[in-house]
């Protein structure tokens, strides 16, 4: 799949503004806040698309 190319702290950041997104969507707040599940899931993944376009790491290069 995508190599990994987010941080610990990026990791933590998207995680918790994704589940607090969702727990928005699930409190009535509107649809759009299922949008939540992108952060989420990029965030548990460890590996976001626009990153590897855009050629950015928040993590720290692989040992080779």
């Amino acid at each position: 799949m995508f190599a990994k190319n987010i941080g610990t702290l990026d990791k933590a950041l998207r995680i918790i503004i994704g589940l607090a997104l969702i727990g928005g969507a699930i409190a009535g707040y509107g649809l759009w806040m299922w949008v939540g599940v992108v952060p989420l899931l990029t965030g548990q993944l460890g590996s976001c698309l626009i990153y590897t376009v855009l050629s950015i790491r928040t993590c720290p290069a692989p040992n080779k």
